[in-house]
């Protein structure tokens, strides 16, 4: 089998870098204030062995800016993003499309034809400088439809990642089966991953994945918990408290369960570091099948 490296974590990246005071706008506004630091940490995932170089544009959407400064700057923000992944050298670039209105929240997804005409005008950005599309933190199966439909307009490959609950890997944060969103994502994906959920449910939902016929992977968080305040209104990063019993080989070790269960991509979500995937990298590349 040949193991694909995703990068890890950005926008805790940042914040740790930087050392700014953390915004609702999260690695947005880092990448505004301190041009080239995105670049950086795309240059030290690659450095560690990431074979993809996944955009920081997760949270560029128009809902997330209004009210802000920022508000009027949206296509100028993607351009800024793309423009530090090419600065980073990076051979292989997923343009990353968010979720509408916040992570973790499928109740604040809109309905159909107001989703198709934000991720049209997203996929349409993305797609003239990318390799592959990325829908990330996918919640519910509506979100899964709605974000692969705007994907395949272009004629760009398309991956699904769907973030499960953190009780119940077979489950979407929807309550949805995860089989569920894998036959929408057999409509046109080219592969479907799971994201930004504990590692420790990730397992589960590779046993789904399995009866599938897309290659597929993982790339887990490293929070102790989805608070509650982070559920909120426009939350901020220091809502969310980094786990101390994930470090590079303790993270390895669960994505070995994943490659046992046939898994091909691996990768890192929040609070997942270079040296996170240095270690994915240094155990897994040129694994025999």
């Amino acid at each position: 089998m040949t193991i694909t490296v995703l990068d890890g974590g950005m926008g805790q990246e940042l914040i740790r870098r930087s050392t700014d005071a953390p915004t609702p706008l999260w690695s947005t506004q880092v990448m505004i204030d301190r041009p080239g630091l995105v670049a950086e940490v795309h240059r030290d995932f690659a450095d560690a062995g990431a074979d993809i170089t996944t955009t920081n544009t997760y949270a560029i959407l128009r809902d997330r800016l209004v009210g802000t400064p920022h508000e009027g700057q949206f296509e100028e923000l993607y351009k800024l993003a793309i423009q530090e992944a090419k600065d980073s050298g990076a051979k292989r670039i997923a343009g990353s499309m968010g979720p509408i209105g916040a992570s973790y929240r499928p109740d604040l997804h809109p309905a159909d034809n107001v989703a198709a005409s934000i991720y049209n005008e997203i996929a349409d950005i993305l797609a003239p400088e990318c390799d592959l599309l990325i829908g990330e933190t996918v919640s519910s199966v509506a979100h899964a439809r709605s974000i692969l439909k705007a994907a395949l307009r272009t004629d760009l490959p398309v991956w699904l990642a769907m973030t499960v609950d953190d009780s119940d890997g077979t489950k979407l944060r929807s309550g949805e089966p995860l089989a569920d969103a894998m036959a929408v994502a057999q409509q046109g994906a080219s592969a479907i991953l799971v994201n930004c959920s504990t590692p420790e449910v990730i397992p589960a939902a590779m046993d789904v994945l399995s009866h599938g016929t897309l290659p597929f992977g993982a790339y887990a968080n490293g929070f102790e918990k989805i608070s509650d305040g982070f559920l909120k209104t426009k939350p901020t990063v220091d809502a969310l408290t980094a786990r101390r019993d994930l470090g590079p080989e303790a993270y390895a070790d669960h994505a070995a369960i994943w490659v046992a269960k046939g898994a091909t991509l691996l990768g890192g979500c929040c609070e997942v570091g270079p040296a996170h995937i240095a270690e994915l990298s240094k155990r897994f590349k040129g694994l025999a099948a």
